[in-house]
């Protein structure tokens, strides 16, 4: 969302602050800080993926026990679950 808003192909009512964290809140959601040790651990990946995004997502995921949410079966590579 914040790379369509600043390219001018997506306009909000409220800030992309105020969307996220009150979607985030409604839907049950907490958001997920980059700690140091995610950041660090994608030095460490092998490389099935290339996108450095997904790769900090995978390394969140393995550090924090927690499941990805992505279409892409390229994840599936890591020791993570991939949903969906």
């Amino acid at each position: 969302m914040a790379i369509k808003l600043s390219l001018g192909k997506l306009s909000l009512a409220v800030s992309l602050d105020a969307l996220v964290e009150h979607g985030a809140l409604a839907n049950g959601f907490s958001l997920l800080d980059v700690r140091q040790e995610h950041a660090s651990g994608v030095a460490h990946l092998p490389f099935n993926h290339r996108d450095p995004f997904d790769r900090l997502l995978v390394c969140q995921a393995m550090s924090d026990g927690l499941s990805l949410v992505s279409n892409d079966a390229v994840l599936d590579a890591y020791p993570v679950q991939r949903i969906w």
